[in-house]
């Protein structure tokens, strides 16, 4: 069985020391369901954790200055519009108007220190083409 590597398949995001401890988040692009997005990358009890920069509530970026997410005591991210507040660790509303739900996860894996980031079927990168629709078809050719 070959060895699986996790550059592999993941996306080099960063080296692992540029995510300190409850610092500053590093934004990235991507793309949902074709349309671009912002998501981020943050360091919070010493693992690294993603999601997609967006509000549950109301779909807004959620930090107040690019790259800040987290609340004055450095525990939640707090959406810098409504004040919905978000556990790091998965993602779960634990106040405000987001209700019960959690922000979309990014999957990230850190590796002899370096950060990857790992695309799935709906959260693609940003430079991935996107294929064209199929012409369509004529109503009257018989297939």
């Amino acid at each position: 069985m070959p060895e699986t590597r996790p550059e592999a398949d993941g996306l080099r995001l960063c080296e692992s020391a540029a995510l300190t401890e409850d610092g500053p988040a590093l934004l990235f692009d991507v793309r949902q369901y074709g349309r671009p997005l912002r998501a981020f990358a943050l360091r919070h009890r010493g693992r690294v954790v993603a999601y997609l920069n967006r509000c549950l509530h109301v779909p807004v970026e959620l930090d107040w200055q690019p790259g800040q997410f987290l609340d004055a005591e450095r525990q939640h991210i707090v959406c810098a519009v409504h004040g919905a507040t978000y556990d790091p660790q998965d993602g779960r509303c634990v106040a405000g108007p987001g209700g019960r739900g959690r922000l979309t996860a990014v999957e990230v894996r850190e590796v002899d220190g370096r950060v990857y980031w790992y695309p799935s079927r709906d959260i693609r990168p940003a430079t991935d083409t996107v294929p064209d629709a199929p012409p369509p078809r004529d109503s009257h050719d018989p297939r």
